[in-house]
C-alpha cells in the first residue's frame, strides 16, 4: 500500500520520524515490561531468573512487529499483543510473570514518557542550532542599520542585528520552557486499572517507584487509568508556542523579501530551482510558506489535546485514537518547522544596500524622532518639540518634499538648528539608541 501520511514522504527528519516508527513503539512497550519485571524481582515478587530472561527477550530482535500485529488481529487488543509476543519467546515459565499487576496503560503511559524523553531531546538540539543561528547573524550585522516597521508602515532605524538578537532570546525562552515543561512531562505510572494499584500488592508504591527509576522517570502523584493530560496539554502548548514563533520568523522573511521592499531573500538555487509553473522570474519563499503552513496544523492539534484531558470517570478511550495522531505529528512537525526555519536563516540572503535604499522611500520622514528629541536636547519642551515636528512632518508630506527641506523652511524662522546638528539628526546611524550594547549583552548571554 502506497503512504497516505505527508510524515511518510515529504515532512519531518528521519531522526524523529524513528523514534514513533512501529518498530521504537513496540521497543518503548517491551522496555516497560522488562523494567516492571526487575522491579518485581528486586521486591521478590518473582524469581530473578524469570526477570533476566523477560529482560533478555524484551527486545525487537526477538518480539517481531508482524508478531504482534498477527496476535492484534486475533485480540484486537494492541497491548496483550505485545504481551503474549513477548511470553512466546521467553524460555522456561519466565512467560508467566510478563506484565504482572499491570494494566495496559501503565505500560503506554509510561512507554508514551520515554518517547517524550527522546523526542523532545532531539527537538532541545534543534532549538540550540536555531538560537546559534541567530546569534551569529546578530553579531554579523549589529551595525546593519534597517528601517523599523509598525502597523506595517517605516518607523525609526532598527539594525537587523537587534532584529536577530530578539529572534534568538526569543528561541532561548522557549529552551526553557521546554525544560520546564518535561519536568512535569516525563512521569510514568504503575498503578493499575483506577490507580490503586490494588492488583500489585502490598508493596504497589515500592514497586511503582523502583520501575519508574529504573527506566529514569518521574512518578504519577495520583493517577487514574491514566496518567494525567494536563501533562500533555501542557506539552502541546509549549510546542504550539514554539511553531508560532517559527511562523513569525519565516513570516518576516516573506514580508521582508516582496519586491517592494527587497531587503532580505530565501536562498534560491538558480541553476535548477523552479518558481512557479508558469512565470518563469518567480522566486517564492516557499519554504518559509512551508513553515507558516504546518506551524498551524501543529497549533491544530491544540483543541484534541484539550478535549482528549476530559475523561469519564477514572478513564475513557476517547483519547486513545487522537493521541495516536496527535503526539507523533506535532513533535514531528515541530521539530520540522524548528529546523526548516534555521535552514532558511543560516542561507538567508540580506541586501544592506536596499535597506539604506528604503530609508530614503520617506523622504527622512523616520527621523522625525530624531529631530524632536534633538530640539528637546536644545531646551525645547517635549510637547512643543512634537508638535513643531508633527506639523513640519505632514507639510512634508502634503507638499511631497523631503523633512529636511520642509524643517529648513521653519528653522529660516525659528533659527533652531545648525546645518551639522539638522544633518546629525537625519543620519539613521546615529539614532540607533542602544542597539549595539543591547545585541552585545544578548551575544555574551547566549554564547557562555
Amino acid at each position: 500500500m502506497d503512504p497516505v501520511c505527508p510524515l511518510d514522504y515529504r515532512y519531518g527528519r528521519e531522526e524523529l520520524k524513528n523514534v514513533f516508527g512501529e518498530a521504537q513503539h513496540l521497543q518503548f512497550l517491551l522496555d516497560v515490561e522488562a523494567a516492571l519485571a526487575r522491579a518485581h524481582a528486586k521486591l521478590g515478587n518473582i524469581p530473578k531468573n524469570a526477570a533476566d530472561e523477560i529482560t533478555r527477550k524484551a527486545s525487537i530482535k526477538f518480539v517481531k512487529v508482524e508478531r504482534v500485529k498477527e496476535i492484534e488481529a486475533e485480540t484486537k487488543h494492541d497491548i496483550i499483543s505485545v504481551t503474549r509476543a513477548l511470553e512466546e519467546v521467553c524460555q522456561g515459565d519466565a512467560g508467566k510473570y510478563v506484565h504482572l499487576g499491570a494494566t495496559s496503560y501503565d505500560i503506554v503511559d509510561t512507554a508514551n514518557a520515554l518517547q517524550f524523553d527522546k523526542s523532545t531531546a532531539l527537538l532541545q538540539r534543534a532549538l540550540k542550532d536555531l538560537r546559534a543561528t541567530f546569534v551569529n547573524l546578530a553579531k554579523q550585522h549589529k551595525k546593519t542599520v534597517m528601517l523599523g516597521r509598525t502597523h506595517g508602515q517605516h518607523t525609526i532605524p532598527i539594525t537587523f542585528g537587534l532584529k536577530m538578537a530578539g529572534y534568538a532570546m526569543e528561541v532561548d525562552r522557549h529552551l526553557e520552557r521546554m525544560h520546564e515543561c518535561k519536568s512535569r512531562l516525563l512521569v510514568g505510572k504503575l498503578s493499575g486499572a483506577v490507580g490503586t494499584g490494588a492488583a500489585l500488592g502490598k508493596k504497589a508504591l515500592e514497586l511503582q517507584e523502583e520501575m519508574l527509576k529504573e527506566l529514569g522517570l518521574g512518578v504519577e502523584d495520583v493517577s487514574t487509568q491514566i496518567v494525567c493530560r494536563d501533562r500533555y496539554n501542557e506539552l502541546l502548548g509549549v510546542l504550539s508556542n514554539i511553531a508560532t514563533s517559527m511562523e513569525k520568523f519565516a513570516t518576516e522573511i516573506r514580508n521582508l523579501q516582496r519586491d517592494e521592499i527587497g531587503e532580505v531573500a530565501e536562498a534560491f538555487e538558480t541553476k535548477k530551482q523552479v518558481g512557479s509553473s508558469t512565470m518563469p522570474h518567480k522566486r517564492n519563499p516557499i519554504t518559509c510558506e512551508q513553515i507558516c503552513g504546518l506551524a498551524r496544523l501543529v497549533r491544530g492539534f491544540t483543541i484534541p489535546t484539550y478535549e482528549n484531558a476530559v475523561q469519564w470517570h477514572e478513564r475513557d478511550l476517547c483519547n486513545s485514537a487522537g493521541e495516536r495522531f496527535i503526539i507523533p505529528h506535532s513533535i514531528i512537525l515541530t521539530d520540522w518547522v524548528v529546523y526548516q526555519t534555521n535552514m532558511v536563516f543560516k542561507n538567508i540572503k540580506i541586501f544592506p544596500d536596499r535597506m539604506k535604499k528604503n530609508m530614503q522611500i520617506s523622504k527622512g520622514l523616520p527621523m522625525a524622532e530624531s529631530m524632536m528629541t534633538t530640539l528637546i536636547n536644545k531646551g525645547m519642551g517635549r510637547g512643543e518639540a512634537h508638535e513643531l515636528m508633527r506639523n513640519i512632518s505632514q507639510k512634508a508630506i502634503q507638499q511631497d518634499i523631503t523633512l529636511k527641506e520642509a524643517f529648513i523652511i521653519e528653522n529660516k524662522k525659528l533659527k533652531l538648528l545648525t546645518e551639522k546638528e539638522i544633518n546629525d539628526a537625519l543620519n539613521p546611524e546615529n539614532y540607533l539608541g542602544v542597539s549595539e550594547k543591547i545585541v552585545e549583552k544578548i551575544i555574551k548571554k547566549l554564547e557562555r
